[in-house]
């Protein structure tokens, strides 16, 4: 259908389809990531502040796979990302560090928690240096985004801390916190450019050319002649007749007389073969 051709006697084709074999990278967007070791209490907290219902258990790498959680305060929320427990490593790729890091790229805020009642018993200052080498080594950009770093399971904290500590089972420090990370949020929402720009990356028209055959006929090559053909029913006089328009307006009939085709010679597009007759 056109202007021009408000009721075609005629029906294209269609093409063949094209198969393609594709990579995603799923990356998670969340305001806050929550950064950790194993076992560190993320699971706990987001379960203690959201809807999310992560599986929790007394060991390490119990969470494999990040949750997402909805916290909401008054009319503000926001969305919380428990990520999975890194290792010293990870920014090398050890124990999934790479599958785990790159859903906190695209974090605005960093909740950093240190274990205090770690069973392996790493200092919380060792915890809190490793971390942020971790984020850093994988992505520099990480160190520099907002973030907070507090001490969890103060209920049951066996290490010295001198820095703030909450406890998710208890709540104790948990709804100050919050508020925090909301007024963080709220800061790096607006400090945001107003939109994100998209590049829209267009293929180029595609021209064709035009081959002899060592059975002394001719070859017309590239995309945009074989389709104004393969579209087109060339077994009825409309769609014969748009096939020639398209290959018209394309420039093919010029191009044929250029390269010295000669009437009755046989001219080859795509899957069809035609007699060149001059205009």
């Amino acid at each position: 259908l056109a202007n021009n051709r408000r009721a075609p006697a005629f029906a294209e084709q269609g093409e063949h389809g094209e198969e393609r074999w594709l990579d995603l990278e799923l990356k998670l967007m969340a305001d806050v990531a929550l950064v950790g070791f194993p076992n560190a209490g993320k699971s706990t907290f987001i379960s203690a502040v959201s809807a999310a219902r992560p599986k929790i258990a007394d060991y390490p790498f119990t969470t494999l796979e990040p949750n997402l959680g909805v916290v909401r305060l008054g009319e503000r929320e926001m969305v919380i990302a428990d990520i999975p427990g890194l290792i010293e490593g990870a920014s090398e790729g050890r124990g999934l560090g790479h599958d785990f890091l790159r859903h906190i790229e695209r974090a605005r805020v960093l909740l950093v928690l240190i274990d205090l009642a770690s069973v392996e018993e790493r200092e919380p200052e060792y915890q809190a240096e490793a971390l942020l080498h971790e984020l850093g080594s994988y992505e520099p950009d990480l160190v520099e985004r907002p973030r907070i770093v507090i001490g969890t399971k103060a209920d049951s904290a066996a290490l010295e801390w001198d820095g703030e500590r909450i406890s998710a089972a208890t709540g104790e420090g948990v709804k100050p916190l919050l508020g925090r990370l909301m007024d963080l949020v709220h800061e790096a929402r607006q400090a945001a450019p107003a939109g994100d720009t998209f590049i829209i990356h267009r293929p180029e028209p595609e021209g064709f050319r035009i081959q002899r055959e060592d059975n002394g006929g001719w070859v017309v090559l590239g995309r945009a002649a074989e389709r104004a053909v393969a579209l087109s029913d060339l077994t009825e006089m409309g769609g014969l007749a748009y096939a020639q328009q398209r290959l018209k307006r394309l420039g093919v009939d010029r191009a044929l007389a250029r390269a010295g085709v000669a009437p009755g010679d046989i001219v080859r597009i795509g899957g069809f073969a035609f007699e060149y007759e001059a205009d």
